[in-house]
This record gives C-alpha cells, sequence and structure tokens, in this order.
C-alpha cells in the first residue's frame, strides 16, 4: 500500500511539473501563433499575470473617490501616478487609479485624479476587493451576518 502511495505521488509530481508545464507552454506557444487570438490573448495574459501574481503589487492602495460624478463615492484602487508624456498635460499631482465595476472587478475604468480628491482607505485592498465583488454585502469590519445591521444605539436589528 506504502509503494501504490509513492508511485501514484510520484508520478502525480512528475506529471504537474514537468508534463504539465509543457502543455502549458506548448498551449501559449499554439495560442500566440494564431492571428487575430495573439493580441487578444497577449493583452489578457499580460493583465492576468499583473493582477494575479505572487507579489500583489497591481493594486497598492484602497481608495475612496467621487466617481461617476460629484457627490456618488465608490472604491478604486491606486495603480501608480501618471508619468512620461501625460505630465506635460496635467497639472499637479495626480494619481492613475482604477474603478472596478461590480460584481466582476476585472471591468472598470481607468482614470487619472488629483491626490486631493482621493481619500486612502484603511481596509486592505484584499478586503475592499471582497466589499466590491459582494456589491457591498460583506462590510470590512462590519457584523459577520450580512442580514443584520447595527443600530444607532447599538442594538442588533433584522433589516
Amino acid at each position: 500500500m506504502i509503494f501504490a502511495f509513492v508511485v501514484v505521488l510520484s508520478i502525480g509530481s512528475l506529471a504537474s511539473n514537468f508534463i504539465g508545464n509543457q502543455m502549458v507552454t506548448w498551449w501559449h506557444a499554439l495560442l500566440n501563433r494564431i492571428p487575430v487570438v495573439r493580441s487578444i490573448y497577449s493583452g489578457v495574459k499580460q493583465v492576468s499575470d499583473t493582477l494575479f501574481s505572487d507579489k500583489g503589487t497591481a493594486f497598492r492602495k484602497a481608495l475612496l473617490v467621487q466617481w461617476p460624478q460629484p457627490g456618488m463615492w465608490t472604491i478604486a484602487f491606486l495603480t501608480g501616478t501618471p508619468a512620461g508624456e501625460l505630465l506635460q498635460h496635467l497639472q499637479g499631482d495626480y494619481l492613475s487609479v482604477y474603478v472596478p465595476t461590480t460584481p466582476n472587478p476585472t471591468g472598470g475604468y481607468f482614470i487619472m485624479l488629483k491626490r486631493s480628491d482621493c481619500i486612502e482607505l484603511g481596509m486592505s485592498v484584499e478586503e475592499a476587493l471582497s466589499y466590491v465583488i459582494s456589491m457591498g454585502v460583506i462590510v470590512p469590519g462590519g457584523p459577520k451576518n450580512p442580514h443584520i445591521k447595527l443600530a444607532e444605539t447599538g442594538q442588533q436589528t433584522r433589516i
């Protein structure tokens, strides 16, 4: 029984490391040879590699911004600062910001806002993403049961 376990574990390890990597490499090469697919695939792969990298630096901080018009607030993510030719056209201190859509945060808007128009939030990027994806149901630091809200008196009441 131990021998069978070791054999299965060894074969699984080889398949996931050598054969599996080779198959993924062949798949990438195939998609990069197809003219129309190549442009779409390479762009999507670049974005997904950045967003899902181990370094996790795609979104640096969670922000609160007025979007799409003054008086309407949403969560956004700091992606950097404008550079290059953009600096010649933007007067002042600006931030590059990504405003995700709900419930699919891969669709959204890339905008540049004045630093003074952005409020840095204390919540982590993961908490902010969870809040956006859940459409505001999972509130960071809120009650564990989303059907319960806290009244002004501090007592719990059903919605």
